[in-house]
């Protein structure tokens, strides 16, 4: 009953959260002041991708409230990009804005040609070997599924049981659904169907055609949607949640600038007006961290 409590509470807050949410007051950028203390941190060798200027890898997916295309079609908008120019102004650098793909961002980061990646990249200890990280977001993957669809709640391996579950490769919850389905095996069920898809719109139309019966992923995206359109509904969490954080080759240094930018905000309150205005406000942290305790999977 209590997680049952849990469930309904968290999703009238993602409803009205979302539904505040102004869109055309979010193209307007938020102004952020230079942080001396943050550029005095900055690694003295650190090569730029490109000189004088933070590039930052996005999402080119659209994928609202965290990455989306503006009424103007081409500017791209969302929370994940008013963090990257918060970490660009805080650092007295101009910012590039460059959308990629889930599968690009790793060799983008590793081979320079991005400085930060904001892709909704959570922490885990495999990709600490590679990379590093400072916290800026929590993150709870959501399960959503048709407005009229008779699945009403999804808490459990068995809830999925021979569902077709729309999920990212390489994602954490495409590792968690895998893991349901080992699950599934011990107890001699049907496992679920992993659907790969690596955009909205296609995402929507299996949904809605019945091509796919759950969508796995982002809870912010999913309680948006629901939110906005009334074509979905949340009917469950997953059991696992994570740090999503700024990204950054390892041991270049540039995370520890980062960190002190985003604590700075956080103390000074525009890291808070950022959360608030893309209705995000439950899934802010205190503090950023650096290179915390990866999610783990059993």
């Amino acid at each position: 009953m209590r997680n049952n409590l849990l469930s309904i509470l968290l999703l009238s807050t993602a409803f009205h959260a979302h539904a505040a949410v102004n869109l055309s007051a979010n193209e307007q950028p938020l102004t952020i002041p230079a942080d001396p203390q943050a550029i005095a941190l900055l690694p003295p060798h650190y090569q730029f991708a490109h000189p004088g200027e933070l590039t930052v890898a996005v999402s080119a997916q659209n994928s609202p409230p965290l990455s989306l295309l503006a009424s103007d079609n081409r500017t791209r908008i969302g929370s994940d990009i008013d963090i990257a120019r918060l970490l660009a102004q805080s650092l007295g650098l101009t910012l590039r804005i460059v959308p990629v793909s889930w599968e690009e961002w790793p060799l983008g980061i590793t081979s320079g040609r991005y400085d930060v990646a904001l892709v909704n990249i959570a922490v885990t200890e495999q990709r600490k070997q590679r990379y590093d990280f400072a916290t800026y977001r929590t993150d709870s993957l959501a399960f959503s599924v048709k407005s009229d669809s008779p699945i009403t709640h999804i808490s459990r391996s068995q809830d999925i049981a021979g569902k077709r579950v729309i999920v990212g490769s390489g994602t954490n919850q495409e590792r968690i659904l895998l893991g349901w389905n080992d699950q599934l095996r011990q107890h001699h069920l049907p496992v679920a169907t992993p659907v790969y898809l690596t955009d909205d719109a296609t995402t929507t139309l299996f949904l809605q055609s019945g091509r796919a019966d759950v969508n796995f992923g982002p809870q912010a995206a999913a309680a948006w949607k629901a939110a906005l359109n009334g074509r979905t509904k949340v009917v469950g969490y997953s059991p696992k949640k994570a740090w999503v954080a700024t990204t950054t080759r390892k041991d270049s240094g540039l995370v520890i600038a980062l960190n002190r930018a985003l604590n700075d905000a956080i103390a000074q309150g525009n890291y808070q007006k950022i959360l608030t205005r893309w209705g995000e406000q439950q899934e802010g942290v205190i503090q950023s961290q650096i290179n915390p305790p990866g999610i783990t999977y059993p």
